[in-house]
């Protein structure tokens, strides 16, 4: 397979543009860059949202941890990531009124498409808003280049009405983005389990025991009650806390002692 070129020209940025990049809402939308599209100075990341049905493309650590606690919230309706700042000609005029250099690519001198990491539907006293946010290590934003590209970033925004952020590490709770990230992988049970587990069987089980329980008492008895396989319960556990017909506390880290409720039905 070829390797995509990662030079910015403005063949690229017409392609992008005829592609759908940058358009489309939840699982329709399109991001204007993807992880194959730029070198990223950290772990880069592809995961499948629940709330948009789609794969995310994420360049770095800090952004998968935010996009974690997003995909969480139940105010947020839509995740938008690598957004355009487009018409380019806009960030670039306002450069220009901030007497600064536009961002471009060194290789070729072209004008870059600017994006914001995040841009959100969020559901606010019954009706939906944009927010706009950019997620940056807070070490960064002492550099001043770091700090002029921002605020082309922030007036872009501003022009528009739109709520805009920066979201540094300071700003994730760690130990409950950790926690989301363990449950994410079990919104769905298909194909954790042999043909003849009855997972439904186990569900009830779990969810007409004593609530709250801890979470090795509840396993431990749920296996052996049933004859199950070691950690099928803890399994189905995990998935129903994805699914948020159990809850627990996620700001602090979940071992065999945390305790778990099942929720009322709606």
């Amino acid at each position: 397979m070829a390797k995509r070129s990662r030079k910015t020209t403005q063949r690229t940025i017409d392609h992008r543009l005829k592609e759908g990049r940058g358009q489309g809402a939840g699982s329709t939308y399109k991001p204007w860059l993807t992880v194959q599209d730029v070198p990223s100075q950290g772990l880069v990341h592809r995961v499948k949202g629940w709330t948009t049905g789609r794969v995310h493309h994420l360049f770095s650590n800090l952004e998968r941890d935010t996009f974690y606690i997003l995909d969480w919230s139940k105010r947020v309706q839509d995740i938008r990531e690598q957004y355009p700042l487009l018409p380019l000609d806009e960030t670039k005029a306002i450069a220009d009124e901030m007497g600064v250099k536009h961002p471009r690519d060194l290789r070729t001198q072209q004008a870059i498409v600017m994006t914001s990491d995040f841009v959100l539907d969020v559901v606010d006293d019954g009706r939906t808003i944009q927010h706009a946010r950019t997620v940056k290590p807070a070490d960064q934003l002492n550099k001043s280049r770091v700090r002029e590209k921002l605020e082309i970033e922030r007036r872009y925004w501003q022009n528009r009405g739109v709520d805009w952020a920066i979201i540094t590490e300071h700003e994730i709770p760690a130990i409950q983005s950790a926690n989301i990230r363990l449950l994410h992988g079990y919104r769905q049970l298909e194909d954790r389990f042999a043909e003849d587990i009855n997972s439904n069987e186990v569900i009830q089980f779990l969810l007409n025991g004593q609530s709250p329980s801890r979470i090795d008492n509840l396993v431990t008895q749920c296996d052996d009650m049933l004859c199950l396989p070691q950690g099928t319960a803890l399994t189905v556990v995990y998935h129903l806390l994805a699914s948020g017909r159990m809850t627990c506390n996620l700001a602090e880290e979940t071992t065999g002692q945390t305790m778990v409720s099942v929720c009322e039905e709606m």
